[in-house]
């Protein structure tokens, strides 16, 4: 009796914290579960959000007039990764790796399809602009290091592809030391 105590408790509290967990945690919108799945269906499309949390629920009551170019957001990912080496005395001691994205309207796609090398171009080299400048030495996980360095690569994005250019997301950042 007492095995069987040993085996069953454990399981009765993980089953109890997942329907604990799953009634908390709410239940997604049915209309935004079929439009999410009708948009990753499509082949070489990434899913859009419908709009950004920051900016509150869009809609009637915004008054801005622009609730439906805010309301449909899409992201360019750029097919291969950034390489930049970092420099110490000339000699290269580490390579930074980071995999980024774009955050455009969904209308401005094509737009930001065709300029993805003049895109590229411009965040490469803000982001040797930041390796030079010592912004990935030491701690560049934290936030403030984070905070500039998106506040650059928008900066460059803007530049190089115009205002469709809404954010650039970081997915990934790694660091190689040689």
């Amino acid at each position: 009796m007492k095995k069987i105590l040993l085996i069953l408790i454990p399981l009765l509290a993980f089953l109890g914290g997942a329907v604990g967990g799953d009634m908390l945690g709410g239940a997604k919108p049915a209309a935004s579960v079929q439009g999410d799945a009708a948009t990753a269906a499509e082949p070489g499309h990434q899913v859009s959000e419908s709009a950004d949390p920051a900016q509150g629920h869009g809609g009637e009551g915004s008054g801005d007039g622009g609730g439906a170019a805010e309301a449909s957001l899409d992201w360019f990912a750029f097919p291969n990764q950034f390489f930049v080496p970092i420099l110490r005395n000339g000699t290269p001691s580490a390579i930074m790796i980071l995999s980024l994205s774009v955050e455009m309207p969904a209308s401005a796609r094509a737009e930001i399809e065709a300029q993805e090398h003049r895109l590229r171009d411009a965040l490469l080299n803000a982001l040797m602009i930041e390796a030079n400048t010592g912004g990935f030495n030491g701690n560049f996980t934290a936030e403030p290091a984070l905070q500039r360095l998106r506040a650059a690569l928008l900066a460059a994005g803007q530049k190089a592809a115009g205002p469709n250019v809404r954010r650039i997301l970081i997915e990934d950042i790694g660091q190689q030391i040689q």
